[in-house]
């Protein structure tokens, strides 16, 4: 109950709400906090309300003291839940959309998930935000940590886009702010903004609306088809020729201009080798001239030598390796990309790892990629090595234009690993961090900046990698992240959280 003369802060939930469990969580059930109470809050007042009367408070257990922030909590880390959390401020009741005259921009507030911007911003505005695909996604993790998608290479980053962000601080003497920071914007604003271009969530303060200038018309179909590669049928050999030809491709056609490839999206889901087959997904705007014969193409190159019994396709569209449920082109309502891209579900647990290629993978490294996949075929294990397709529109931008330092690559890898959150997962952590290790034994068990890889990515974080069991390169976490964008992100942090009210493992002045 509020009381009258209080400030709004949203409302209260404790231990004895039955919501309370449900909010305490990650989408990875592997995290679970317990804290004093949650606030579910639904305007920017009310987080800096519930945000000023959580910094005034005195832990009741001191081990319990962070203050945290979930929209749609899909952090793949304990970032937002975990035994030393004492208060989460829940945003996703915030999840309006709307163009906004008095900033010449489309707002999006931090809760909205991306099935809020598919429906409104797609459906209702006609307008694309090149973000991720999995539905329950929130912005207010999403985009501060970069925000990519199968629109990406056609369209860039959505923090290309972003104008604004809106930011509850807490102020040198603990009182709390609400901020805007524009693009325009010169010195500790523009900082602040420039820091939610790829800074990652929850190290600033809580982003509670962005707006975003420019956004490109959505398609209003793109064209899709997905084929797979018994793994009865692949040998090594086949498995190199199939990985070599999907980076090949990408590094041919990282989206130079009039590249008839620059807006071409592919998946290359390597599975382990108990599942029945690896996996590639195309896509394709449908308005690219000849967009379904350069999907088709794209499908022969990556299957091009692989496996020794072809199957070939209709319509004229060769031969491709052993390929099982096959698609032809076919076109999709972009609104329900996502929809056939499939939802996870909460009642796995999971572990992750990311790297950026500025080339197709080295022999070494497709080799160690290999070893892990065949490891005891036998035994199932639900895990993948994801290649996705990075560069052409993406790349357009310089390393210090925004946060996201990584802008020359050609391919993102993430590592994943899965288990029913009922068992240990010891084992599925020991199998992704060796694969992992193995991939990148050369360079210290990590994708350091060279020649060949560009480290890693925020949104998908991973503790291991400040860790110096597995990580012996000598190059600290941060750099991995944000390479030389780092010491700007630090400013920025010391000027709007000179507090250090939000930290966590891999927080920005964390410590390398």
């Amino acid at each position: 109950m509020v009381h009258e003369g209080t400030p709004p802060a949203g409302e209260k939930i404790g231990p004895g709400d039955r919501r309370y469990t449900a909010l305490s969580r990650g989408f990875n059930p592997r995290w679970v906090a317990e804290p004093e109470y949650i606030r579910l809050v639904s305007s920017g007042e009310e987080v800096k309300n519930a945000l000023a009367a959580a910094v005034a408070e005195t832990p009741k257990k001191p081990e319990r003291s962070r203050i945290t922030v979930r929209s749609g909590g899909h952090c793949y880390e304990n970032f937002v839940c975990s035994p030393d959390v004492r208060v989460i401020i829940d945003v996703s009741l915030m999840n309006g959309i709307h163009y906004d005259p008095a900033m010449q921009a489309v707002c999006v507030e931090a809760g909205a998930t991306n099935r809020d911007i598919e429906e409104r911003l797609v459906g209702k505005l006609g307008l694309a935000l090149p973000g991720g695909s999995c539905p329950t996604v929130g912005a207010g993790g999403h985009i501060p940590g970069g925000g990519f998608g199968l629109l990406s290479r056609q369209f860039g980053l959505t923090v290309d886009y972003l104008h604004a962000v809106e930011v509850a601080v807490v102020t040198d003497k603990r009182e709390v702010e609400l901020v805007t920071a524009t693009a325009d914007d010169t010195g500790d604003r523009k900082d602040l903004w420039w820091a939610h271009t790829g800074g990652g969530g929850g190290n600033f303060g809580i982003a509670t609306r962005f707006w975003f200038r420019g956004l490109p018309a959505a398609p209003a179909e793109v064209i899709r088809a997905e084929v797979g590669w018994k793994w009865a049928d692949m040998g090594k050999d086949d498995f190199h020729k199939l990985v070599d030809n999907f980076g090949r491709f990408f590094e041919e056609h990282r989206g130079q201009s009039g590249d008839a490839y620059a807006a071409l999206f592919g998946i290359l889901q390597l599975t382990h080798s108990s599942k029945e087959q690896i996996g590639l997904i195309t896509q394709i705007d449908a308005a690219v001239p000849d967009a379904e014969r350069r999907v088709a193409e794209f499908i022969d190159k990556v299957g091009h030598g692989v496996g020794p019994r072809p199957l070939h396709m209709a319509e004229g569209h060769g031969e491709h390796a052993s390929i099982v449920n096959s698609k032809d082109p076919v076109a999709v309502p972009w609104h329900r990309v996502a929809e056939r891209t499939g939802v996870a579900t909460n009642d796995r647990a999971g572990k992750y790892k990311s790297a950026y290629m500025l080339t197709r993978l080295p022999t070494k490294q497709v080799d160690a990629v290999w070893r892990g996949l065949t490891e005891n075929a036998q035994k199932p294990r639900d895990a993948l090595v994801q290649i996705d397709s990075y560069g052409s529109k993406i790349n357009e931008k310089s390393a210090d234009a925004t946060a996201m330092a990584q802008r020359s690559s050609i391919m993102k890898l993430q590592h994943q690993a899965y288990w029913p959150i009922k068992e240990g997962g010891t084992d599925h952590l020991r199998w992704i961090r060796e694969l992992y290790q193995d991939m990148y034994r050369d360079t210290g068990g990590v994708p350091v900046s060279n020649a060949v890889t560009d480290g890693c990515y925020i949104n998908y974080p991973d503790v291991d990698v400040r860790d110096k069991k597995w990580n012996t390169s000598g190059v600290s976490w941060s750099t991995l992240y944000y390479g030389a964008n780092y010491p700007r992100l630090q400013r920025a942090k010391k000027r709007w959280d000179p507090h250090n009210i939000f930290h966590h493992r891999e927080s920005i002045g964390s410590g390398d």
